[in-house]
């Protein structure tokens, strides 16, 4: 692929110490365009402003899908990057049910290498920090008409960025508002999903909650994922979290998770959850454990559950071990710290 550098990287600029999530950009980028019923070959080059046509039909039917992926250094210098393939295969799903060209996996994973190698100075080594990269694509023929466009872009930046969450985290369980059905795009990191989530998150905001706990479109009863990650929960010593379908999206976190409890002989139980098998449990003390789990956010605890009816508080998290034992355990696989007999780290 082609390679244009920068005249003069602005890594001097960026405060390690103090990175916002998200508003930081390294220095370059790739874009391969798809054109002709083909892709590109595709070139990395400075990062800079896209120039569009105000017909992009991506702005006005929605054909829009990204992936979110980390890149961290091992003790010995090496980037690591975790199971990458995972998130070049549910990119492909979610590229198929948009109807978009998928991108084949190799290329995939050999475009964000040879980006976050060429920014390899860009990783944090500050303790919960990384270089967070953001593969995207979307429509890009210029046309208004409600169809699939013969055009589209696939485009890698990354930023180095802190933590996510800071701080545990309370979730709102929505009555009211769905996220996803069956049939639907749920299950597909589309664009769309997101922005359609923020009215209810903005409402839940205002009842004094971080996040909204989906919940199924017809009953309001069965608990799908927090919009930026999957959920487990620990009922009476059953460790349990909503099985994936349609609905929910599918995370690299969560199946590790579930990997990695399988590997000390312990069951995690993928079924339909209840918001009434959560309030019995809570009220019979037997509520012992929540957190939420995706890439960007890695492990997060939940302080809190509730909706209009109850507010479930639990037990301050640092006294709470289940989370904090399958953290250090998935933090210790990601930095190389253990041996990788499972192949799950691309190393360079």
């Amino acid at each position: 692929m082609n390679l244009t550098r920068v005249e003069k990287s602005r890594i001097t600029e960026v405060d390690f110490e103090n990175i916002p999530f998200g508003k930081v950009f390294t220095d370059h980028m790739f874009v391969m365009n798809y054109r002709n019923g083909s892709w590109d070959d595709g070139e990395i080059l400075p990062f800079k402003d896209l120039s569009l046509n105000p017909a992009t039909m991506a702005l006005h039917y929605g054909q829009a899908i990204f992936e979110g992926m980390k890149a961290e250094l091992s003790a010995e210098g090496e980037a690591l990057m975790f199971r990458p393939e995972l998130n070049a295969e549910r990119f492909n799903r979610s590229a198929d049910r948009m109807c978009m060209p998928t991108v084949p996996v190799e290329k995939y994973i050999t475009s964000i290498k040879e980006v976050v190698d060429l920014d390899r100075a860009w990783i944090p080594t500050k303790e919960g920090s990384c270089l967070y990269i953001r593969p995207f694509m979307f429509a890009s023929s210029p046309y208004i008409g409600v169809k699939e466009s013969e055009e589209y872009k696939f485009v890698i930046f990354c930023c180095p960025v802190g933590p996510y969450y800071s701080k545990p985290v309370s979730v709102f369980i929505e009555d009211t508002y769905a996220r996803a059905c069956k049939g639907g795009v749920g299950f597909a990191k589309a664009a769309g999903n997101y922005g359609g989530s923020l009215y209810p998150a903005r409402l839940a905001k205002e009842l004094g909650y971080d996040q909204v706990l989906w919940t199924d479109a017809v009953e309001h009863e069965y608990v799908q994922e927090i919009g930026t990650m999957n959920v487990f929960f620990v009922l009476d010593g059953k460790i349990v979290t909503p099985a994936t379908n349609d609905n929910i999206l599918e995370g690299t976190t969560r199946k590790t998770v579930i990997e990695l409890y399988a590997k000390e002989g312990r069951t995690v139980e993928e079924r339909p959850i209840s918001v009434t098998e959560l309030v019995e449990a809570y009220e019979a003390g037997k509520l012992e454990d929540a957190w939420g789990c995706g890439t960007a956010a890695a492990i997060i605890p939940m302080a809190a559950l509730g909706n209009r009816k109850i507010r479930m508080e639990l037990k301050p998290a640092e006294e709470r071990s289940e989370w904090k034992k399958i953290k250090e355990t998935l933090i210790s696989y990601k930095r190389g710290q253990v041996e990788d007999t499972n192949n799950w780290l691309l190393r360079f």
